[in-house]
């Protein structure tokens, strides 16, 4: 891997004919159901196995199963960030449904996320206007840097953002037009008013399902989301071309699976318009112009880790 570098504006040339690529958009409610079902039926199965053993062992036997819960639940965000691009299912109302529920249950209320998720495939690695470079890490320390990787800081602070536009009623930051800030703050107050309606009825009853199944696996399973996020540019080149500022992570199938083929995140920056379930074919169209390629999850952590001490050094 190399460090990151300023580019000439200009996108490579891109290899699909447009035959190709009307073939490869097709959005389907049948591929984004089975999807959508298997990652969720697997939650509820690993929530039940949670309750059994922490219900008849104790919760320590149970942390196991918290922790491939907690890698199942925080990779919902590729749920969300899949029907943000509305291409999960071919009908809206779907898209919107699950993106909805599946952003409610990792703390990132929708509307809010495709409005920033839009200004950063606008903007993809201009340190000035790409919103992940603008809230993104910047460790003085390695200490600092661990805990950007445990992903505890990024989930504070979405909280604390969806705290402050719940609240205060007022959204200040730039990806966010005049004309839908009123949108944001309501939907952050349905959001917070939804998590004190479920915070009161477990302690009406005297519960703690929803912790060990939902709240203790979220946090753990940023430990996983965070550095697969860092993957997806850090280290990448600064210039229009997705083909150079993005990266693909060849990894197993069953990591795809979860992520919903997002490890091909090259294919999905250049062609965002295709939906999940195509990547791979698409992959094996445009794998030769791919500048930067991770090779497991592991190694490309260990390179963009050390990408970020570099630049710290340097800073």
């Amino acid at each position: 891997m190399t460090d990151a570098t300023v580019s000439e504006p200009g996108h490579r040339l891109k290899p699909l004919s447009p035959a190709m690529l009307r073939e490869l958009s097709v959005r389907s409610n049948l591929r984004g159901a089975t999807q959508s079902l298997g990652h969720y039926g697997t939650i509820v199965l690993v929530s039940a196995l949670i309750w059994m053993t922490s219900s008849r062992y104790g919760v320590l036997w149970a942390l196991p199963l918290m922790v491939m819960q907690g890698y199942l639940v925080a990779f919902l965000f590729m749920a969300v960030h899949e029907t943000a691009h509305k291409t999960a299912f071919r009908s809206r109302g779907l898209n919107l449904g699950v993106g909805c529920l599946s952003a409610f249950l990792i703390g990132l209320p929708y509307e809010y996320y495709c409005l920033f998720h839009w200004d950063h495939h606008r903007y993809t690695q201009d340190p000035a206007k790409d919103p992940e470079l603008i809230v993104g890490v910047r460790p003085a320390s390695d200490t600092q840097l661990a805990v950007a990787y445990s992903g505890l800081l990024q989930i504070a602070g979405r909280l604390r953002l969806m705290l402050g536009h719940a609240v205060l009623g007022r959204v200040v930051v730039p990806w966010i037009p005049e004309n839908r800030r009123a949108t944001i703050v309501a939907e952050a107050r349905a959001y917070v008013a939804l998590y004190a309606l479920l915070f009161a009825l477990s302690l009406w009853f005297s519960s703690a399902l929803l912790l060990w199944i939902w709240v203790v696996p979220l946090i753990i399973g940023q430990f996983f989301l965070r550095p697969y996020l860092y993957a997806e540019h850090t280290g990448c080149d600064r210039t229009r071309s997705a083909f150079q500022n993005t990266r693909t992570t060849y990894t197993g199938l069953l990591v795809k699976w979860i992520a919903w083929n997002m490890p091909y995140h090259v294919e999905h920056h250049a062609y965002p318009s295709i939906p999940f379930h195509a990547l791979p074919k698409l992959n094996e169209i445009v794998d030769d112009e791919i500048v930067y390629r991770g090779r497991g999850y592991i190694r490309t952590t260990r390179e963009t880790w050390a990408w970020f001490r570099r630049h710290r050094q340097s800073a």
